[in-house]
């Protein structure tokens, strides 16, 4: 079946970012070479709150590299590994592990040009919250991005203030709209962090939070389904009772529903987040990711739905 939708060379019926690395990089792989430069968090350290969010390991994350290895080696590694997979690919240094810009900005600097000095790295992407970009970390981010391929990754997870207060995010939908508008107005590109399955929201809250962000027609959007972890306050609530994660066919209509919503031109690096197995208590079912990704692409079809359906603009 051939795909309605525009930004496609297959199938799919959503902006994949393989579709758009292939034509930002032509006639070259690119894959994202994790790494965690030993970041801490505003919301772990006391400065906004502590213990983090809800669905937050104080740990880092399951693929980023260890901290006490220097960053250059940790990309030389991950590029190792990544072409094992696609021989001569490059990478973009994809600093993951909390929050990257939570550091004077000459610290951010050299770490930064750390990555990019690694032969076959190719662009910069890193992970952070909305009250962690004061001006000048701002200005060094603009001018890392009229180099190189920069995107910021920016935490919002939810536009309903409500549930950032349930989950323990301390920051508001408000101060999250200011960083935006600061990153895009100086030419830095953003992709949008979202989580389904927050407690207490319903699938109205999560097409709300999709349409909300469509509006801003961000460079980027990751959608993440909510996973309970060991070790996390969501996890004692699951264990409790007090929270139920979404169900699989529940998940793949939401993330269908909220695709129609996106402009066609943002590209949806994400379309569900990967649990470590060893601690993810729920939902199990997301352990089988093509399974999940495969029955996106068929409800899509078989409802003839596609990204940017519905986009009403903004």
């Amino acid at each position: 079946m051939v795909s309605p939708f525009p930004y496609s060379s297959d199938n799919k019926r959503y902006h994949t970012l393989s579709y758009h690395l292939k034509r930002l990089f032509p006639g070259r792989r690119v894959g994202k070479a994790a790494v965690d430069a030993g970041f801490s968090c505003p919301n772990l350290d006391g400065t906004r709150g502590t213990g983090g969010c809800a669905y937050c390991r104080s740990g880092g994350t399951e693929f980023a590299g260890s901290s006490a290895v220097p960053v250059r080696e940790q990309v030389e590694r991950e590029l190792l590994r990544i072409r094992r997979k696609w021989p001569d690919a490059g990478a973009v240094a994809y600093f993951q592990s909390h929050t990257n810009t939570y550091a004077p900005a000459a610290q951010l600097r050299a770490l930064f040009e750390e990555a990019l000095a690694v032969p076959g790295v190719c662009g910069l992407s890193a992970a952070t919250r909305a009250d962690c970009l004061p001006p000048d970390v701002l200005d060094l981010l603009a001018e890392l991005s009229r180099r190189t391929y920069l995107t910021v990754e920016l935490g919002l997870q939810t536009i309903h203030d409500e549930t950032a207060r349930r989950i323990n995010r301390c920051h508001t939908t408000g101060e999250f709209l200011a960083a935006y508008r600061a990153l895009t107005q100086r030419g830095v590109r953003v992709c949008v962090h979202l989580i389904d399955g927050l407690p207490g929201e319903t699938e109205a809250m999560m097409l709300e939070t999709a349409r909300a962000v469509g509006a801003l027609r961000p460079g980027g959007v990751k959608l993440h389904l909510l996973h309970v972890l060991e070790g996390t306050a969501l996890a004692r609530a699951w264990r409790q009772g007090a929270y139920l994660p979404l169900g699989r066919d529940e998940y793949i209509r939401v993330v269908c529903r909220q695709l129609e919503l996106l402009p066609a031109e943002t590209v949806v690096e994400r379309l569900t987040g990967d649990g470590a197995k060893d601690v993810l208590l729920a939902p199990r079912w997301s352990r089988d990711k093509l399974a999940v990704l495969g029955g996106i692409d068929r409800f899509l079809a078989q409802n003839e739905m596609w990204q940017g359906r519905l986009f009403s603009g903004g």
